[in-house]
């Protein structure tokens, strides 16, 4: 392994350890398409570095395998991540609400809502409160109005982003699913409703991107 200043040289993979300091959070590994050799180097590497560490859609036998090895690393099931902040507590600030349209979107609530929390935000979580029963919504607008940040996870056609922004003055981060029937071309349907709102104050990441969500809404919120 070749040491050099802002990344490790791994040969197969060259990990930005200058991206702490030029970002405020440590390069974070998107785990698909990497053999479980490279997973374990590149954690080692970040780890090795005093950095915490992000496996982003991380499948649960990868991680049963990764943890034999990188004894350190934590999961959640729900929005597959693998994660490690080291040793030092996590102070959470501010008030981030992630609200989910149903059920099935969940797990990509879930993806933005561990990934703020591991960077140190105050998250709130609303699920199952899409337009089909828009008084679930109403129900907990107080939620809506006192938040910093709101990311909106929705499939099927993704109306959700705009009925929220419409509410509050807070930011909206929308994140379209891949959820919903063929119409719905695995995500497609949603993220063109996202980004034709008519609500301004609407901002879009791509299909099913949960950790780009948390990961901007978090920039916002620590502002």
């Amino acid at each position: 392994m070749a040491l050099r200043k802002g990344f490790c040289d791994l040969g197969f993979a060259k990990v930005d350890t200058g991206r702490l300091a030029r970002r405020g959070f440590p390069e974070v590994v998107y785990s698909p398409g990497k053999n479980l050799s490279h997973l374990k180097a590149i954690s080692r590497a970040l780890i090795r570095n005093r950095q915490d560490l992000i496996l982003t859609k991380l499948e649960k036998k990868v991680f049963l395998a990764l943890k034999r090895q990188v004894k350190e690393l934590k999961y959640n099931s729900q929005a597959k991540l693998g994660f490690y902040t080291g040793s030092k507590k996590v102070v959470r600030i501010g008030n981030v609400l992630v609200i989910s349209a149903g059920t099935s979107d969940i797990p990509v609530a879930e993806e933005a809502s561990v990934t703020l929390e591991i960077m140190g935000n105050e998250v709130k979580r609303l699920y199952d409160v899409g337009v089909a029963g828009v008084h679930r919504l109403m129900h907990n607008i107080q939620l809506i109005k006192e938040a910093k940040v709101i990311i909106v996870v929705a499939g099927m056609e993704g109306a959700l982003a705009s009925l929220v922004s419409g509410l509050s003055r807070a930011p909206v981060v929308a994140v379209p699913t891949s959820c919903g029937y063929g119409a719905n071309f695995a995500g497609l349907s949603a993220l063109l409703t996202m980004l034709n709102s008519c609500s301004c104050g609407v901002t879009v990441v791509n299909i099913d991107n949960g950790f780009g969500a948390g990961y901007f809404a978090s920039m916002i919120n620590q502002q």
